[in-house]
């Protein structure tokens, strides 16, 4: 997909730790197939056990103990440059993909070949869950940027999770939230007017970057704006044209890919204007 201007990440809040969603010091050398990096089971426990993540991503509210056992599920780790892909529709499902670092989108491809994005993915959250229906996957994966995610074997996984039931009742919390988001999705596309999509587009980013430690106000856009409007049902000149009534009514304040939220309450009135 060919897009121009806007490209998101955060911009760190004073106290946020950039381990938190920072880039990782191993960028593999780019090629149509993201590296695979196995590691040493004490360097993973640095990435589960006691990664800065663990409250956001698949261990969450698990015992240290529970962690340990978590802990020899995961063998490697997978590093993806920007533009490749992690896994494509019709590859074969193996395993989910916990984001380590780095920013993803989803698309699927409508039959006259055009891209229709369906999510974007950050550090701490789950990719592959499409595949488990019909054990290949039904959409593409494609980073935004370096990134790196943990590889966590789905058979593995379902083996565990039969006498493990902290961890079956917590993914079972991550798949009830993407049908949540799925009707989240339903209702702005159904409902709103384009002002009223970006407004929530805009607030669930920054939602979601603030509980990774970073600006509750403050982001740099790692998707253009041709793929913010795909995601969100919009033309692309409609998309630039609200950010530009955005900052005209003074809720943002935008210079290229840098966007700073000036009224969070002003952009909420134009969501809760509209259930009322």
């Amino acid at each position: 997909m060919t897009s121009t201007t806007t490209e998101v990440t955060a911009v760190p809040a004073p106290t946020a730790r950039r381990t938190a969603a920072g880039r990782t010091p191993e960028v593999a050398p780019r090629s149509t197939m993201s590296s695979v990096v196995p590691i040493r089971a004490e360097a993973f426990k640095v990435a589960c056990s006691n990664c800065n993540l663990r409250e956001l991503c698949l261990p969450v509210g698990l015992s240290d103990p529970d962690l340990e056992r978590l802990d020899q599920l995961v063998a490697k780790r997978r590093s993806v440059t920007r533009g490749d892909a992690l896994f494509r529709t019709g590859d074969s499902f193996q395993s989910l993909y916990a984001v380590r670092a780095g920013f993803f989108k989803t698309c699927v491809s409508s039959e006259d070949g055009r891209d229709q994005v369906t999510g974007f993915q950050m550090a701490g959250e789950l990719l592959g869950l499409d595949g488990i229906s019909h054990d290949r996957h039904n959409c593409d994966a494609i980073a935004l940027e370096d990134s790196q995610v943990c590889v966590i074997p789905f058979g593995q996984l379902e083996e565990l999770s039969r006498d493990f039931t902290p961890l079956q009742h917590q993914f079972h919390k991550i798949m009830s939230r993407e049908i949540v988001r799925d009707h989240g999705m339903m209702l702005l596309l159904g409902s709103m007017r384009a002002e009223e999509r970006l407004a929530a587009f805009l607030l669930n980013l920054t939602q979601r970057l603030q509980a990774r430690g970073f600006s509750a106000s403050s982001l740099i856009l790692r998707m253009t704006r041709e793929e913010i409007g795909s995601y969100l049902g919009l033309k692309l000149e409609t998309v630039s044209r609200t950010f530009s009534k955005f900052q005209d009514d003074g809720l943002l304040e935008v210079k290229q890919r840098h966007i700073r939220i000036l009224d969070e309450a002003g952009l909420r009135q134009l969501i809760t204007s509209t259930a009322c």
